[in-house]
C-alpha cells in the first residue's frame, strides 16, 4: 500500500520555509531542509523539482493575493473617480493587514528572495502602484477633474517610496500593532500629501 506523502510534504514545507528565512534562497541548504524534514535528499526531489520550486510553493500564492488585493482597492479608486472623488480607501490598512496575514511568507519575498525571480517583487508592486495611479488620474480628468501637471520621473519615485513604505515594517522587524499603527500613520500622512502635490481639492 503506498505511503501516505501527505505528512512528509507538510514537514517539508515547515523545513523549508524555515532554512529560506535563517538563511536566504541562495544559502539554503536543501540537505538541511530535508534532514529537518526527517527524509532522504531523493524524497525530497518527489516533492519538488528543484530549490526554485519549493521557494516558489512558499511564496507565489501569497504574491499573487497581494496583487489581487490590489486590484480590488484599484477598483474601488476608479468608482470614484468616475464621479470625480477621491476618497481614502484604506489601502494601507488593507495592504498591512494582508502582509501581516502572511508574515513568513512576505518576509521571504521582501528579505530572503535574493537570486529567485521574486527579487524584484517591489519593483513590480511599485510598478503597479504607479500604473494603477495613472489610470485614475486619466479617469478622474476625464470626469472633469482638474490635476496640477506633473513630472513623470518625479512622479515614478514618489509611487517607489510609497509603496516602499508598506514594507519597512518588516525591514524593521514590528510585531503587528506596532506595523497597523504605522499604517495608519501612513494614510493620514500620504493622502493629503498626494492631493496636495496634484493639486487635488477636497
Amino acid at each position: 500500500m503506498p505511503r501516505d506523502k501527505t505528512e512528509s510534504h507538510k514537514r517539508i514545507i515547515e523545513a523549508a520555509k524555515q532554512e529560506f528565512l535563517e538563511y536566504g534562497y541562495a544559502e539554503a541548504s536543501l540537505r538541511r531542509i530535508a534532514a529537518a524534514a526527517n527524509i532522504q535528499v531523493g524524497g525530497l526531489y518527489k516533492h519538488f523539482a528543484s530549490k526554485d520550486a519549493l521557494f516558489e510553493s512558499l511564496v507565489e500564492p501569497a504574491m499573487q493575493g497581494f496583487f489581487e488585493l490590489y486590484h480590488t482597492i484599484e477598483t474601488a479608486y476608479m468608482d470614484e473617480a468616475a464621479m470625480n472623488e477621491w476618497e481614502n480607501q484604506g489601502e494601507a490598512v488593507r495592504v498591512m493587514e494582508y502582509i501581516y496575514s502572511h508574515l513568513d511568507e512576505f518576509k521571504l519575498l521582501i528579505l530572503r528572495s535574493e537570486g529567485t525571480r521574486y527579487e524584484d517583487f517591489k519593483h513590480k508592486a511599485a510598478k503597479l502602484e504607479e500604473e494603477s495611479t495613472l489610470r485614475f488620474l486619466d479617469e478622474f480628468k476625464a470626469n472633469g477633474g482638474r490635476v496640477n501637471d506633473f513630472d513623470s520621473t518625479e512622479f515614478h519615485l514618489l509611487s517607489t517610496a510609497y509603496v516602499e513604505s508598506f514594507f519597512q515594517p518588516l525591514i524593521h522587524d514590528l510585531d503587528k500593532e506596532a506595523a497597523m499603527h504605522y499604517a495608519k500613520t501612513l494614510e493620514s500622512f500620504y493622502t493629503p500629501a498626494w492631493k496636495s502635490w496634484l493639486g487635488i481639492r477636497d
